[in-house]
């Protein structure tokens, strides 16, 4: 194995070091999209009303047969796709070993790129102090509804006891086979501590994981502070609470929504192949595109600023970053990022084309009737689906 001594010396570890003093990376070429339909001609179709506090779903790669859905109080469960119902029986209960309410409990999972193969999946929960843990659990060998009832191997624990806010909750697999995870910055107002502009904390954080063994990932190219300067697993610094985060299934772009303090919510989206390695979303010298601590020049020209943000207007106050639809149910929206706000309940989208955010649209029959959107969520075609903390899971289909 190559050592990071020579990978130096071959220049592959400097790859996108040069974006943290601002660099802007190439756009891929992604080709004409096609025009969006009026903002009616999507709604959304109930799969299940009863979940309890449901905060997000997804399914294995390759499966269409199964729903996985994480309710914050500790449970996974499978839908039934027969009667979309979930299975009398949990896929996974770490009830016992959570602390929950407000922000804390289970508040996600991913599962490997082979799965199927070596059955492993991950999740990201508040353990009884409050602290954060992700771990790795693996499929029951005999039966593909339910986990091993084997101990976890726990790859990383983050010190979070101070506050139960702001712990972040996102796990998601990079294109590059890493495992990336949102950390919100420790929590209280105005990250007190300014955890987010600490390279040397994993609070207000992305970070890039081994998922072996929660060391920083080597794939492709190194996080950019692995020979110093900073905690070894960061991959991007500057975050308040990054709840949801996603790569462009196709393009491998990252989209990042993180939410705001009292007034801007933002969309941070940052390109592949090096999406948002070493980049500095800002907080707590901002929030969205305004200063925030100091009030006043507060970007030395290092900050990556969002592509989107937006005031506390009509209720809004917390932003629930979604995904780019690459479905085949819906054409027409190939290449659009949909995005909600948990208070105001709605769900917009937008394209990323030439560095800016266009075709901006709401799309009022897929806010579903309660608002408090929790989360997004992906099936194995990326087919796009919403929860929502009354219990409700939604699939976005044409009208």
């Amino acid at each position: 194995m190559a050592t990071i001594r020579s990978l130096l010396i071959a220049g592959v570890v400097l790859v996108g070091i040069g974006c943290l003093s601002g660099c802007s990376p190439i756009e891929p070429d992604q080709g004409s999209l096609p025009p969006l339909p009026p903002s009616n001609d999507l709604q959304l179709q109930t799969i299940s009303t009863s979940l309890s506090s449901p905060v997000f779903m997804t399914a294995p790669p390759g499966d269409s047969t199964r729903l996985f859905v994480v309710e914050q109080g500790g449970l996974i469960r499978i839908i039934d796709p027969t009667n979309n119902l979930p299975l009398a029986t949990p896929f996974l209960n770490l009830s016992s070993l959570l602390s929950t309410g407000g922000e804390r409990g289970l508040l996600g999972m991913a599962f490997d790129s082979g799965y199927n193969a070596n059955r492993r999946f991950y999740v990201f929960y508040t353990n009884t102090t409050g602290d954060i843990v992700i771990a790795q659990y693996l499929r029951n060998a005999a039966n593909a509804n339910l986990a091993d009832s084997s101990p976890a191997t726990i790859l990383l624990t983050v010190e979070h006891s101070a506050e139960s806010n702001h712990n972040g909750g996102m796990l998601a697999f990079g294109p590059d086979g890493c495992l990336y995870a949102g950390v919100g910055d420790g929590g209280g107002g105005g990250d007190p501590s300014n955890n987010g502009q600490n390279p040397f904390s994993l609070l207000g954080k992305l970070l890039r994981l081994n998922p072996d063994t929660g060391a920083p990932c080597g794939n492709v190219t190194f996080n950019p502070f692995l020979i110093g300067g900073g905690a070894q697993q960061v991959w991007s610094l500057g975050l308040r609470n990054p709840w949801r985060f996603s790569f462009d299934r196709q393009t491998g772009d990252l989209y990042i929504g993180d939410v705001g303090q009292n007034e801007r919510e933002e969309i941070n989206v940052s390109l592949a192949p090096n999406a948002g390695r070493g980049l500095n979303y800002g907080w707590r010298l901002m929030e969205g595109t305004l200063c925030f601590n100091p009030s006043s020049n507060c970007d030395s020209g290092n900050l990556t600023r969002p592509v989107l943000d937006y005031p506390h207007f009509s209720g809004a106050c917390s932003v629930t970053g979604g995904y780019v639809y690459r479905g085949s149910a819906l054409p027409a929206m190939r290449g659009t990022y949909f995005y909600a706000d948990f208070c105001a309940g709605f769900v917009k989208s937008f394209r990323y084309q030439n560095g800016q955010p266009t075709d901006q649209k709401e799309w009022p029959l897929l806010s579903p009737t309660g608002g408090s959107i929790t989360s997004f969520g992906e099936d194995a075609t990326g087919e796009l689906y919403i929860t929502t903390q009354a219990g409700g899971l939604f699939k976005f289909i044409p009208n």
